[in-house]
């Protein structure tokens, strides 16, 4: 029972992190990363959907990305959802594929990310916290309906806080690998 409740809190925390890091990815760095245009979303035959699954999108140099969608009819509506999305892209059509430029970070736009990162790391911490706090009250409730000891709950406790140091852990290093990237010049 223990057990069950500590690896089900591991994985709620791993899913946390998993979590940080894809919304770490939607922070562009300066340099050109296709999933900097997946959350948009494409009017597909009167279903939105996102972009990537009627364009091929990939990396064409580390400051440009290239749209290529797969149907001719596609291009225009593509190209306005890139557009009307709030990341600022203007991409230059030529035939059927788009070439989107990235325009360079100035330092306060990087200070700027900076702090979103940050505010996105410290959302995880809470996440992972509180996640802890759930496993904890389940292990304070297993010991009052004596299903387990007094040791044995608090033995549960030490390894439920030595996983969350350890993904607390993780979340530091993620965070401070996305600040050096984001300042990098």
């Amino acid at each position: 029972m223990l057990n069950e409740i500590q690896q089900d809190a591991n994985e709620r925390m791993n899913k946390s992190i998993a979590s940080l890091e894809n919304n770490f990815t939607k922070i562009r760095a300066g340099r050109a990363n296709p999933s900097l245009l997946e959350q948009i979303q494409v009017d597909y035959y009167g279903s939105m959907v996102p972009i990537s699954q009627v364009a091929n999108i990939s990396a064409e140099d580390s400051r440009t990305l290239k749209v290529s969608p797969w149907e001719k009819e596609m291009v225009a509506i593509v190209e306005k959802a890139i557009i009307t999305s709030d990341l600022g892209l203007n991409p230059q059509t030529v035939g059927q594929v788009m070439r989107i430029p990235l325009p360079p970070l100035t330092e306060e736009r990087r200070r700027e990310l900076v702090r979103v990162v940050k505010d996105e790391a410290e959302q995880a911490k809470v996440a992972i916290r509180n996640i802890r706090r759930d496993a904890n009250s389940d292990f304070k409730e297993l010991l009052k309906d004596k299903e387990v000891s007094e040791d044995e709950a608090h033995k549960a406790e030490e390894n439920i806080q030595k996983i969350t140091d350890d993904h607390i852990k993780s979340i530091d290093a993620k965070l401070n690998e996305k600040e050096d990237s984001l300042l990098e010049i």
